[in-house]
């Protein structure tokens, strides 16, 4: 399948992006395409695209990437609503904390006063806890 996306070139923290054809397969640095149809320098937003040829490649059935989709309509050369690019980040959800039953806690308070005849403070939640209680004592 053809596509239309930026092959970068440039030094490093200089990019410099050509628009090129190439089959999707080829991957996107190496040098492996089928036509240049224009380029961007995104430091001094210069561009220059090949409006015609990039028609072209479109009725022959080349899909574009999102980047190149949307440059495309911001250059007014096909029409339609831009994608967005950006990923959203995700939400992290809260984990609340595991609460402990009255039943369990009383539970708890039997087993351990049933062995070692010791009580429990009224805030101990977790058998660690519990045990860490016990170590001090």
């Amino acid at each position: 399948m053809l596509t239309i996306r930026l092959f970068r070139t440039g030094k490093k923290n200089q990019p410099f992006f050509k628009i090129v054809a190439t089959e999707k397969k080829n991957p996107p640095q190496g040098g492996r395409f089928l036509e240049i149809l224009g380029f961007l320098n995104p430091l001094t937003k210069e561009k220059r695209i090949k409006a015609e040829r990039i028609k072209h490649w479109l009725n022959v059935g080349a899909q574009m990437s999102d980047t190149v989709y949307n440059l495309l309509i911001s250059e007014k050369i096909i029409t339609g609503k831009k994608k967005p690019v950006h990923k959203k980040p995700k939400k992290k959800a809260e984990t609340p904390k595991p609460e402990i039953s009255a039943e369990a806690r009383e539970e708890v308070k039997e087993v351990i006063e049933g062995k070692e005849g010791t009580k429990v403070k009224e805030g101990a939640e977790t058998k660690a806890e519990v045990k860490k209680e016990e170590e001090i004592k």
